[in-house]
């Protein structure tokens, strides 16, 4: 295919028409290949190529406030093949972005992505990471995503993700973050399984800083042998820090779901739920 087929192919399977206007920024990667990417004011991508993937670094500089959520498409068209996204996001204090990150794996029947990303998020500075995925019928992929993710004071970050379309094959998630003081972290998940699928996500917050709140949300629902195993950890160790952890399960025939959800309170002023 050619380089516009491709970019036209990956936001089809999404249901979606390929980004325009000079306002908002968007990157496609189909593979180890950086297809196109427009970028705005504030806004700075390094790309290189790997042998089975992309390594990444984004920064938003001082002060920028994005207006446009930033658009980046993520995907393998073909039945089988491996992509390995290494990404480190930077904003820097007092920025803002919101980026619409769409993964779509819609023909796989052995595809593995995997993401391993280094998050810092200034002080005062906020960033919202929505991650839709479309998958193939046939639950041929494996999504491994790993995060280490640190909040400067009054930092903010939101993380959603959803399974739209297909199977989920096998979804591990693993998001580790340091909150400081008077900062905000806001992790929700939404996904349903079935047939042979697996579906494990791991959590983990300290709030350390005064006044830090977070919050766990998960939605899962699973039917014929699906499993799922879900533990979101919160440590709060500092005065005026608040937690809460609300995780839903949806069972079925023989699909087996396993929630643990763990809480450790280390300062008589902080709150968790």
């Amino acid at each position: 295919m050619k380089r516009e087929e491709l970019i036209d192919a990956l936001y089809e399977s999404i249901g979606e028409t390929c980004v325009t206007g000079s306002d908002v920024a968007h990157i496609e990667i189909h593979s180890n290949e950086v297809l196109g990417v427009h970028l705005v004011p504030g806004f700075e991508v390094e790309a290189e190529a790997l042998s089975d993937g992309i390594r990444a670094t984004i920064t938003v500089r001082r002060n920028q406030k994005i207006e446009q959520p930033v658009r980046i498409c993520f995907g393998l068209l073909e039945e089988s093949g491996t992509q390995k996204i290494d990404m480190k996001i930077r904003l820097e204090e007092a920025s803002r972005v919101a980026i619409l990150a769409s993964c779509t794996f819609p023909n796989a029947v052995e595809i593995l992505h995997t993401m391993d990303a280094q998050i810092e998020i200034g002080k005062k500075a906020e960033y919202i990471y929505l991650e839709r995925h479309v998958h193939g019928s046939k639950g041929g992929v494996k999504v491994i995503p790993r995060a280490k993710i640190v909040l400067d004071e009054g930092a903010r970050f939101r993380t959603d993700f959803e399974l739209l379309k297909g199977r989920v094959g096998k979804i591990d998630i693993d998001y580790d973050a340091e909150c400081r003081s008077h900062s905000i972290i806001d992790m929700a998940a939404r996904i349903s399984g079935r047939g042979d699928d697996r579906i494990v996500i791991h959590e983990k917050a300290d709030l350390k800083g005064e006044g830090a709140h977070g919050v766990f949300r998960t939605n899962i629902a699973i039917r014929d042998t699906a499993r799922a195993e879900i533990k979101n950890i919160l440590t709060v160790s500092a005065p005026f820090a608040r937690g809460h952890v609300d995780c839903k399960e949806v069972v079925q025939d023989r699909a087996i779901a396993n929630a643990i959800p763990i809480v450790e309170v280390q300062h008589p002023k902080a709150h968790v739920t």
